[in-house]
C-alpha cells in the first residue's frame, strides 16, 4: 500500500466545521441583518397568499430539510470527487472560500429577493428589478438550464437504481413513508413535526435494515429488478406526480425525510473519520493542475470552479430559492437559517466527498474514474482495487462519473471501524442508494419549479395559465416540462452534454448574484453591493473563460459542433442578461434621492411586493 501524505482527514473535517460555524455566526448574520434588513413584521408570501397547495407556511426546520434536500443533488457529491484529480488543495480551498463568500450569499440573497417578490421566479425578479426584456431572455435561459439539470440528475439516478433490488426498494420506500408523514402533519395531527419525524425515522430505519434481505429474495421482489429503459420512464413519472400533488403531501415530507438520511450518513462518515483517522493518499497538487487530466481535461483554473459547483456555488439553487422554498417561509428571518445555513451544510457534504476520494490510493482513484484507455496512458498500477472489488462484489475499474469512487471511499472508511470489516459490500450498496436519494430529491423539487416557470411564461399569452389553482394549467405545464426532460433521460443523449450543463449552471449563478446586486443597490445599500457584486463579476469572467476554452479546445477539435453552438448560444443569452443588469446598475447609481416603503425603509425605487 502506498504511504500517505501525512495529512489527517480528521484535521480537514474539523477545520471545515470551524470555518462554516464562524461564517454562519458572523458573515451570514451580518448580511441578513445589515444588508438585507430582514424584518419579521413583513408578511411572507406563505402567510399572505396561503392556499394549502403551494403557499404553505412551514416550520423552519422542516423547510430547512426540504430546501437542503432539494439543492443537494449530485453536485456536492460528485464534483469534489472528480476535482480530486487536481489534488486535494484546490478543491478544498474552493469549497471553503466559495461556499462562505459566494454560494451561501447567493442562496440567501436570491431567497430573500423571491420572498420580497411574492415567491416568484428569478425571471420575474429580473423583469421587475431590471427590465422586462432582460427578464424574458432570462426566463428562457433558466428554463433550458433547469431542464438540462433535471435530465442529467435523473440519468444519474437511473444509473444508480436500475437492476439493483436493494437501491430501488429503499428509494421507493421513501415515497409511501413521506405520504404517511404528510398526512400525519397536515390531517391526522396537524403541526406535530416531532411525531412525524419519529414515524419517518423509524420507518426509514426499518426500510434500510430490510434492504439486504429484500436483495437476497428476488423470488418475492423480482419486480423491483427494473431495467434501465423502464426506470428511465418511472423517474419522469414520479417527477410529474410530485409536481402536481399538494406540496405538503409528498414533496415536502419526502425531502424532510431524505434529509435525515443525508445528514445522518454524512454525520456517520464524519464519526467514522474521527475513529479511523485515515490519511490522505492524494497529494495537495498533482501534475494535472496544468491540464491534460484523464478526468477533467482543462487546467485547474478555471475548471476547478466549474467541476465543483453545488458544493461551493450553483445556479441550480436559484431555481429552488425562487421556486418552492420562498412560498413556504413563515418568517422573513428564516432566510438566514434556510438559505445560508443549508448552503453551508452542503459545503460540508462536499468536503466529506472530497475526503472520501482522497483517502483512496491515487492509482486506484484514477483506475475507477478514468476511461480504460486514459488510465493505461498514466502508467500506474492499481494497489488495493482488486481487493476492494472482491469485498464489494462489483467491478470497479473504469466506472467514471464520481459516484462509484465516492461509494468505495465511504465504504472503505466505514469498513475500518471495528466489527465492520465484513460489511464492505453492505456499505458500498448503502452508499450507492444514499447517492440516488440525494439526487432524486432535487428532481422532484426542480420539476415543480419548472412547472411554476412554464405557468408564468404561458400566463403572459393565456392569462388563465397564471392561475396557480387552475388544474388544467397545472397538468398541461407539468406534462410539457416533464416530457421534455424525460425524453432526454429516456434517450440518454444528455450524458454527452454534461460539460455544457456545468457552464450553464455557473453562468446562472453569476447572473443571479448580479441581479441580487441590483436589488441591494435599489434598497439604497450601495456600500454593501460588493458582497454580491464581487463574486458575481468573478464567476462571470471565470465561466466565460471555461466556456470559450471548451469550445476552442474540446468541442471544435472533436467535431462536436452542436455542443459548440449550444455553448455559444447560452453564453450569448447570459451576456444579454448581464448587459441589461449592468445598465440598470448605472441608472440606480445615478439616483441620489430615496423614498420610504410601507414599512419605513428608505429605498431608491419602490417595487411592488
Amino acid at each position: 500500500m502506498e504511504a500517505g501524505t501525512g495529512v489527517n482527514a480528521l484535521t480537514i473535517v474539523f477545520a471545515a466545521l470551524c470555518v462554516f460555524a464562524i461564517a454562519y455566526r458572523f458573515y451570514g448574520l451580518f448580511i441578513a441583518s445589515k444588508v438585507l434588513n430582514v424584518n419579521e413584521a413583513r408578511q411572507t408570501p406563505a402567510v399572505k397568499y396561503a392556499d394549502g397547495q403551494d403557499y404553505v407556511a412551514t416550520n423552519k426546520y422542516v423547510l430547512f430539510g426540504h430546501h437542503f434536500a432539494a439543492i443537494a443533488a449530485a453536485g456536492p457529491l460528485l464534483g469534489p470527487v472528480l476535482a480530486a484529480q487536481f489534488g486535494y488543495m484546490p478543491g478544498l480551498l474552493w469549497i471553503l472560500i466559495g461556499c462562505v463568500l459566494a454560494g451561501g450569499v447567493h442562496d440567501m440573497v436570491v431567497l430573500f429577493c423571491s420572498v420580497r417578490h411574492r415567491g416568484r421566479s428569478l425571471a420575474y425578479i429580473a423583469s421587475t428589478e431590471v427590465d422586462k426584456t432582460t427578464g424574458f431572455v432570462a426566463s428562457w435561459a433558466v428554463l433550458a438550464i433547469l431542464g438540462l439539470t433535471l435530465a442529467g440528475l435523473s440519468i444519474a439516478v437511473v444509473n444508480a437504481m436500475h437492476n439493483s433490488l436493494w437501491s430501488t426498494y429503499t428509494v421507493f420506500c421513501t415515497i409511501p413513508i413521506a405520504v404517511i408523514m404528510g398526512l400525519y402533519m397536515q390531517v391526522w395531527r396537524k403541526g406535530d413535526v416531532k411525531g412525524a419525524s419519529l414515524i419517518g425515522v423509524v420507518l426509514l430505519f426499518l426500510c434500510i435494515l430490510s434492504g439486504p434481505w429484500v436483495a437476497a429474495h428476488p423470488e418475492y421482489f423480482g419486480w423491483l429488478d427494473i431495467d434501465k429503459k423502464p426506470m428511465s420512464l418511472i423517474i419522469p413519472i414520479y417527477g410529474f406526480i410530485a409536481s402536481v400533488l399538494p406540496v405538503w403531501l409528498l414533496l415536502l415530507p419526502r425531502d424532510y425525510l431524505s434529509t435525515f438520511l443525508k445528514i445522518g450518513t454524512i454525520a456517520a462518515l464524519a464519526l467514522g473519520i474521527a475513529f479511523v483517522m485515515p490519511e490522505f493518499h492524494m497529494p495537495a497538487f498533482t501534475e494535472f493542475v496544468k491540464g491534460g487530466g484523464p478526468i477533467v481535461g482543462g487546467p485547474v483554473i478555471p475548471f476547478i470552479f466549474i467541476t465543483i459547483a453545488c458544493g461551493a456555488l450553483s445556479g441550480f439553487h436559484a431555481t429552488i430559492g425562487t421556486g418552492t422554498t420562498p412560498k413556504m417561509i413563515s418568517n422573513e428571518r428564516d432566510v438566514l437559517f434556510v438559505g445560508y445555513g443549508a448552503m453551508l451544510m452542503e459545503g460540508f457534504v462536499a468536503v466529506m466527498a472530497l475526503v472520501a476520494a482522497c483517502v483512496l490510493v491515487p492509482a486506484d482513484y484514477f483506475a475507477i474514474n478514468a476511461p480504460a484507455d486514459k488510465f493505461a496512458q498514466l502508467g500506474m498500477q492499481v494497489v488495493e482495487l482488486p481487493h476492494l472489488e472482491a469485498q464489494v462484489q462489483e467491478t470497479l475499474m473504469s466506472r467514471p462519473g464520481g459516484s462509484v469512487s465516492l461509494a468505495v471511499g465511504m465504504a472503505h472508511i466505514f469498513s475500518k471501524i471495528p466489527f465492520m470489516e465484513d460489511l464492505m459490500a453492505y456499505w458500498y450498496h448503502f452508499a450507492i442508494m444514499f447517492e440516488a436519494v440525494f439526487i432524486l430529491t432535487a428532481v422532484d423539487a426542480g420539476t415543480r419549479v419548472g412547472r411554476f416557470f412554464l405557468q408564468e411564461m404561458m400566463g403572459k399569452v393565456w392569462p388563465k395559465f397564471a392561475d396557480k389553482e387552475w388544474w388544467p394549467g397545472i397538468i398541461i405545464t407539468s406534462v410539457i416540462f416533464t416530457g421534455a426532460w424525460g425524453y432526454l433521460v429516456y434517450s440518454g443523449d444528455i450524458g454527452s452534454i454534461w460539460p455544457l450543463f456545468g457552464i450553464c449552471n455557473q453562468l446562472l449563478a453569476s447572473v443571479t448574484l448580479l441581479i441580487g446586486t441590483t436589488v441591494i443597490l435599489r434598497m439604497n445599500k450601495t456600500k454593501y453591493a460588493w458582497i454580491t457584486g464581487v463574486p458575481g463579476v468573478f464567476m462571470t469572467i471565470i465561466t466565460f473563460w471555461a466556456g470559450i476554452w471548451l469550445v476552442v479546445n474540446q468541442y471544435l477539435p472533436a467535431g462536436q459542433y452542436l455542443l459548440a453552438v449550444l455553448s455559444v448560444l447560452v453564453m450569448f443569452l447570459m451576456l444579454f442578461v448581464i448587459v441589461g443588469t449592468v445598465r440598470r446598475w448605472i441608472v440606480l447609481l445615478g439616483i441620489h434621492t430615496t423614498v420610504k416603503d410601507e414599512y419605513g425603509d428608505e429605498v431608491k425605487v419602490l417595487v411592488a411586493e
